[in-house]
């Protein structure tokens, strides 16, 4: 059990320097390494940004448009979860059947376990998108079980090159938390619908260009918050931020140890949870992203330790909310979100 301790801490600033001012006994967080040093310049090497193309991605080579020689048919669509799901119905539109597997806001999809319906969903399906990554192991066995011939398989995390085995950039599932690989997804989805049905070229390639214009403009708010807000120090309670902090430049402090310990379902290091606690008591960390679908009590502990020290507190979710909106509608719901939040701490409010 983590018994979390209230921790004083009084900020003076002497000298252009911070004196920290203690009583008996000692402060908790005396001798902490907060990962950035007195005057708040991080003393860490940040993961290495990736940000989206400033005009989204270019288009794969398509096959000319022809007259159907025959009638097409609807392709059957199975997506492990309505992020990737909203983006492929929006390439086939009325010539996709599209499912979306994972659509429940109060669902933990780490903690997703697969049932009957959906491994005959996928096995139907003339075309599957899972994220992998260890994100959806559930949805990669059922495709290994199913053992259905001419099946087109995107796996998200495999297309991009992202390996469960690396670090918090370099093995994050969170994939659609970035904009680069949003559009090189979408890229590889439009391919997949032009092989599958290549009479229908003419039809996906005018929904793609709509889709990555669409993209482009919701990218944009990456872009206005990293003009605004570039350096500003942050923290999350999970890994999903990290990839939207490195696009936005802003300075993601808390211990990437907890991120990824609370992401995997598991207890996170006693030493990253008191670190993490002096981040938010310091007075350095102005916004606090709370991950809304991985609640536990050390992260709800969090969250009340950030608002106790006026730490701006925004949620985010791993799914799609509400499940009827569009791709775009939720993730630039959140890009606004975080521009509102670190807005508000920099006015004081």
């Amino acid at each position: 059990m983590i018994v979390v301790v209230a921790v004083v801490l009084v900020v003076a600033a002497l000298g252009g320097t911070y004196a920290y001012l203690v009583s008996v006994p000692p402060a908790p967080c005396a001798g902490v390494n907060l990962g950035f040093n007195a005057t708040g310049e991080s003393s860490t090497t940040p993961p290495v940004a990736t940000t989206a193309p400033a005009g989204g991605v270019a288009s794969p080579a398509a096959l000319a448009p022809s007259s159907p020689a025959a009638a097409p048919y609807v392709i059957n669509v199975v997506a492990a979860e309505n992020f990737w799901g909203s983006l492929v119905s929006q390439i086939g539109g009325n010539w996709t059947h599209v499912t979306s597997i994972i659509t429940d806001p109060n669902t933990d999809p780490h903690e997703y376990e697969s049932n009957d319906s959906d491994a005959k969903a996928i096995a139907q399906a003339q075309y599957v998108i899972i994220n992998n990554v260890g994100y959806d192991d559930w949805a990669s066995e059922l495709v290994a079980a199913d053992g259905v011939a001419n099946q087109t398989i995107l796996n998200v995390g495999d297309s991009l090159g992202v390996s469960v085995t690396g670090g918090i950039v370099t093995g994050n599932p969170h994939l659609w938390y970035n904009p680069t690989y949003v559009n090189e997804t979408v890229a590889w989805m439009y391919h997949n619908l032009t092989t599958l049905e290549p009479q229908l070229t003419g039809y996906f390639t005018d929904n793609y260009d709509n889709l990555t214009k669409s993209l482009a403009s919701l990218y944009d708010g990456v872009g206005l918050i990293k003009k605004d807000f570039a350096g500003t120090k942050v923290a999350a309670t999970e890994s999903i931020f990290v990839y939207l902090a490195n696009a936005t430049d802003l300075d993601l402090v808390s211990p990437p140890a907890f991120m990824e310990a609370v992401a995997e379902g598991n207890d996170p290091p006693d030493p990253s949870v008191v670190t993490f606690q002096c981040q938010l008591d310091s007075g350095q960390v102005k916004v606090l992203v709370f991950n809304a679908q991985t609640v536990t009590p050390i992260t709800t502990n969090m969250k009340a330790i950030a608002q106790e020290h006026n730490v701006t507190v925004m949620s985010v979710t791993e799914t799609i909310v509400p499940p009827s909106a569009t791709f775009q509608e939720w993730m630039g719901g959140e890009l606004n979100a975080l521009f509102v939040a670190l807005d508000a701490n920099q006015l004081g409010q």
